[in-house]
């Protein structure tokens, strides 16, 4: 493990989206875990900008979300997978398609659970998972 110490916001989103950038390069099918909340927010605006530059293209990438809330749908603007697509997957060019969230209404939530672990490694894992941290500490 590598512990870098960031000067700032802006300066972790960089590190962040550079890792990000290197992955969505080698990869043919990269697939990277993304969290909400506010702290991974410029990060996404980083990667934003990077694409519409044109320095990187996230076309073949694949995205699961951390974690979703129970009992709201999908569409709902609450909903994790909402927010994932308002601040980042809309923003590029990843669509719908590349988009995977835990089942927030399933009927029986460990096996939705269950069924998207099995998913996430149907498709060879998630090669880098991006993390916040939470104004609790979680």
């Amino acid at each position: 493990m590598e512990v870098v110490i960031a000067e700032s916001p802006d300066h972790v989103a960089r590190i962040c989206a550079d890792s990000i950038e290197r992955l969505v390069r080698t990869e043919r099918t990269p697939t990277l875990g993304l969290p909400t909340g506010s702290s991974p927010l410029p990060t996404y605006r980083e990667l934003q900008r990077r694409y519409e530059r044109g320095d990187v293209s996230f076309a073949g990438t694949r995205c699961f979300l951390l974690d979703e809330y129970v009992g709201l749908g999908a569409g709902h603007p609450q909903a994790y997978r909402s927010f994932i697509r308002r601040e980042f997957v809309d923003r590029v060019d990843l669509g719908e398609h590349a988009l995977f969230s835990p089942d927030g209404e399933a009927d029986n939530l460990l096996a939705a659970a269950v069924d998207y672990d099995r998913l996430i490694a149907d498709h060879g894992g998630i090669d880098l998972q991006l993390l916040g941290i939470g104004t609790d500490g979680h």
